[in-house]
């Protein structure tokens, strides 16, 4: 008989983009056929966007281990939780040259294979204006219209009302 193949299957967001010199969390979820097991793994890699050879970032066994070498020596840290099926890390001071893509890997014996996930992330001089800054904009420019519109039409209404007043004491003054 054929049994259902064991699998981990990860997942990350397609692409990310951060502000040079912030800090990133690069978040990355699992699921798995089999229960957490005590020699779960969980590897994080680079590949630049030149497409040279990948690059350790990150390594979880039993606990965190940060790389000794390499350009992310002492720029990344553990924010995962096992237990929440969470292998996220954080990457501290992004710059121009962490332009590329990240692979998360989560072997959890007997599930070894499954699909890895991928994460490209652009870093950028400053945000982009985004579809929420758009809609902000807009409302915060029809509340401004609509208080402008509502003064003009009281200071029209004000300016009527003396007039008339005024031209009431001319005809009581000529009567």
């Amino acid at each position: 008989a054929l049994w259902p193949a064991a699998a981990v299957e990860v997942y990350t967001a397609k692409e990310v983009d951060a502000v040079n010199g912030t800090n990133l969390r690069l978040k990355c979820t699992f699921s798995s056929s089999s229960p957490i097991s005590q020699n779960l793994s969980v590897t994080w890699n680079f590949q630049p966007e030149d497409l040279s050879s990948h690059e350790p970032v990150f390594y979880y066994l039993k606990e965190p281990y940060k790389l000794p070498i390499g350009r992310f020596k002492e720029r990344v840290t553990w924010d995962g939780n096992i237990e929440r099926y969470d292998a996220s890390i954080v990457i501290w001071n992004l710059q121009p040259t962490d332009n590329g893509t990240f692979t998360c890997q989560v072997k959890n014996p007997p599930d070894v294979t499954g699909i890895v996930g991928e994460v490209r992330l652009r870093v950028v001089q400053k945000v982009r204006f985004s579809e929420i800054h758009f809609l902000a904009v807009a409302i915060g420019s029809a509340c401004v219209l609509m208080i402008i519109v509502v003064t003009v039409v009281m200071v029209c209404r004000h300016r009527r009302k003396k007039a008339q007043e005024k031209r009431i004491e001319v005809s009581d003054t000529e009567l």
